[in-house]
């Protein structure tokens, strides 16, 4: 009887817009109460009340089981309601090819490729990477209560604030200067390496990786005691410098990742990593297998159907070292700042080198509309803020839609409308 209903409830809105009830994370290290983006589109999507001394961190819309969103009901009592309420990934999988498109089923079966998130961050997240698609498989069939999925984890930041983050390994030529600047590095990891490392040529990529690695795996394995006496003579020499000159804003960085960590490793580590500062509006993506640490601001996250992190430092969770510093690519320089493609005079495209995503930000004055032309994919829709109507669905801050496949959509507004969308990427078809 219930598989006829939720059957029934489906049948008929193939082609029409879908609200979503979506779900909230309250990890740590999230921004508290309603100074948390994430807490007021919790409060107006789910028509609830958030907590004032309660971290928000993360508000996710998609299909993945560790935090699934839901198709609301168009009429309903709020009793009634909730019973009603049937998970997206549940109206995908009765009719997957009219709402995701032939292409994208055939690709990736009957769920949404990519999970789009908010995130409001106080408090920095960990020194991690996301496993490619041949080490996630391995990895969840090992140990699936730790990695959840069998997917790869490519993803995007988007910033909704200024936002800074550590992302990739710096250059070979600022890592000899580190070497030379952070005595403390060259304690843990001895000598021998270091050595190695001043010997190498720019031009010999290979070499540089190899030492790097070398580096790197010593750092991260050393033992506490090792650390923390590394630690304790960092902070003091940058306090004692500190009032000899301006610091670095890397070593600015230290001092307040140390106050969130003391003595953990993330704050040695931290030095080799490239300190990345968004603007709104700007964005990085991350591949597989790349080091990186979200530190503070507020974003937009879209990434392929995955919840794998394989964490090292910076965080008080579970470690495995050994993975990570054995997955990485150890590529070096500066990441890719993507500042989006126009693609008229109100919508910016953000289109990474990943199949599964796209983000479109669409910042609309009053008294104006644009059209996202109908696609063979998905999309979901994200109400920043503002007020107005998509295809004639009244909108305003917190409302989630979901498109399905081959949907021609209109936003208008009379007041000033700020929305995010994303999709497949475009360049998939």
């Amino acid at each position: 009887m219930e598989a006829n209903h939720r059957s029934a409830a489906v049948a008929g809105q193939e082609g029409r817009l879908l609200r979503l009830r979506c779900s909230v994370k309250s990890y740590e290290w999230g921004r508290i109460g309603r100074e948390s983006s994430v807490a007021r589109l919790y409060e107006r999507n789910c028509k609830a009340e958030a907590e004032d001394g309660k971290p928000y961190a993360e508000f996710w819309m998609g299909t993945h089981d560790s935090g699934p969103s839901y198709v609301a009901p168009e009429t309903a009592t709020a009793a009634a309601a909730e019973k009603e309420l049937l998970s997206l990934k549940d109206f995908i999988e009765k009719n997957p090819r009219a709402f995701l498109g032939d292409k994208v089923y055939d690709r990736w079966g009957p769920n949404l490729p990519f999970l789009f998130k908010v995130l409001s961050i106080a408090k920095a997240l960990s020194i991690q990477a996301h496993p490619n698609k041949e080490l996630a498989t391995i990895l969840h069939k090992a140990q699936p209560n730790v990695y959840k999925d069998p997917n790869h984890k490519p993803e995007m930041a988007l910033a909704l604030t200024e936002f800074e983050a550590l992302c990739g390994f710096i250059s070979l030529e600022e890592l000899k200067s580190v070497v030379h600047d952070v005595p403390e590095i060259v304690e843990v990891v001895g000598t021998k390496y270091v050595d190695e490392l001043l010997c190498v040529h720019e031009e010999d990529v290979k070499k540089a990786k190899e030492v790097l690695q070398l580096i790197f795996t010593q750092l991260m394995a050393a033992s506490k005691d090792v650390i923390a006496q590394a630690l304790s003579r960092l902070i003091s020499r940058l306090s004692i410098k500190n009032e000899a000159r301006e610091l670095t804003d890397k070593e600015h960085l230290v001092l307040r990742l140390e106050k969130q960590y003391p003595a953990d490793i993330g704050l040695l580590a931290a030095f080799l990593l490239n300190y990345i500062k968004l603007k709104p509006g700007q964005a990085l993506y991350l591949g597989a297998d790349e080091p990186h640490a979200y530190i503070y601001g507020e974003c937009i996250e879209c990434m392929a159907t995955s919840d794998n992190v394989v964490r090292a430092g910076l965080t008080p969770k579970s470690r495995d070292v050994q993975t990570l510093c054995s997955m990485l690519t150890y590529k070096q320089g500066l990441p890719e700042i993507l500042d989006g493609v126009a693609l008229n005079p109100y919508v910016h495209r953000y289109p990474p080198p990943f199949d599964e995503f796209e983000v479109d930000r669409c910042i609309l004055p009053q008294g104006s509309s644009v059209g996202f032309p109908s696609v063979p994919g998905p999309a979901i829709y994200l109400v920043i803020g503002g007020q107005g109507t998509i295809s004639e669905e009244l909108v305003a801050e917190g409302d989630v839609l979901f498109s399905p496949a081959n949907t021609e959509i209109t936003v208008t507004t009379t007041s000033g409308l700020s929305l995010y969308r994303a999709g497949v990427n475009s360049k998939f078809f």
